[in-house]
C-alpha cells in the first residue's frame, strides 16, 4: 500500500483468501447472501425503478449485490481491488447470463475519471475494510449525478456490534471468518453522516439491519446499534 491508493492490503487478502467460496450459498458468505434482499429492498424503497439506471457497486467483492441489480435492468459497474474475487464476480455472471462490467480499481481512481456519471452508488460493508473511509465517500459523492442516491451499509462502532458482530459470529457461531472485521474500524452513523454531508450529501433514511443467526432472520429495523445502512441523495445542481 501507498500513501496515495485507499487500500488496507490485509484487508484485501482476506478476502482473497475466501474468494472462491463467495456464491456458496452455505459457506462463509452465507450472511450476505440472506441480507441482500433487504438491501435491495431498501435501495428500490429509495431509489424506485432501476430500470436503465447507471449503477456502481463500490467494493463489489464477489458481485452479490451488483448482479441482483443487474436483474432489475439497471446497467451496473462493480469495483474492486480483490483479484479473486472479481474473477468469482465475472465467472458467476458469464454463467448466469448477466451483464455486470467489473473493474479493479479504487472508488477515488475510479472517481476521478468519472464524475456525476452515476445515478446510483452503493458501498456496503465496506468502509470498515479500508484505511481512510471519509475519502471514499468523497469519491463516491463525486461519482453520483446531482439528485442521485448513495448508499452506504457498515457497521456501528458500539459494545452491541463487538459483542454481535465478532464476539458472537466470528468467535463462538463461525458463521463468518474470524478476523473478518475489526471493531475499532466500525463507524458510528453521525460520523458517515457527517462525512456525507461535507460532500453535499443528505441523509433521507437510516435502518438497522437485524439478522439473527440461530433463526436466520432478517429484516430492516429502527435501532441502527449493530448494522446499519443509509440513503443519501446528492443535494447540489
Amino acid at each position: 500500500m501507498t500513501n496515495s491508493i485507499n487500500v488496507n492490503q490485509d484487508e484485501i487478502a482476506k478476502f482473497e483468501k475466501v474468494a472462491q467460496f463467495w456464491w456458496d450459498l452455505e459457506g462463509d458468505f452465507k450472511p450476505l447472501h440472506q441480507i441482500n434482499p433487504i438491501r435491495r429492498q431498501f435501495i428500490i424503497q429509495h431509489a424506485q425503478d432501476l430500470f436503465d439506471k447507471k449503477v456502481i457497486d463500490v467494493g463489489c467483492g464477489g458481485g452479490i449485490l451488483a448482479e441482483s441489480l443487474a436483474k432489475l435492468g439497471a446497467k451496473v459497474t462493480g469495483i474492486d481491488m480483490g483479484d479473486e474475487p472479481l474473477n468469482v464476480a465475472k465467472l458467476h455472471a458469464l454463467e448466469s447470463g448477466i451483464n455486470v462490467e467489473y473493474l479493479k480499481s479504487t472508488a477515488e481512481q475510479h472517481a476521478a475519471e468519472n464524475s456525476a456519471q452515476y445515478d446510483i452508488v452503493t458501498c456496503m460493508e465496506m468502509l470498515e475494510h479500508v484505511p481512510d473511509p471519509a475519502s471514499v465517500i468523497a469519491a463516491c459523492a463525486k461519482m453520483v449525478k446531482p439528485k442521485g442516491f448513495v448508499f452506504f451499509s457498515t457497521l456501528n462502532k458500539t459494545t452491541k456490534a463487538y459483542l454481535l458482530a465478532i464476539l458472537a459470529a466470528e468467535k463462538i457461531l463461525k458463521i463468518v471468518p474470524d478476523g473478518t472485521h475489526e471493531h475499532d474500524k466500525f463507524i458510528r452513523p453521525s460520523t458517515l453522516i457527517g462525512w456525507a454531508e461535507s460532500h453535499e450529501l443528505k441523509c433521507l433514511d437510516a435502518a438497522g439491519i437485524h439478522y439473527n443467526p440461530i433463526t436466520e432472520n432478517h429484516k430492516l429495523i429502527d435501532s441502527l446499534d449493530v448494522n446499519y445502512i443509509l440513503c443519501c441523495q446528492k443535494v447540489n445542481e
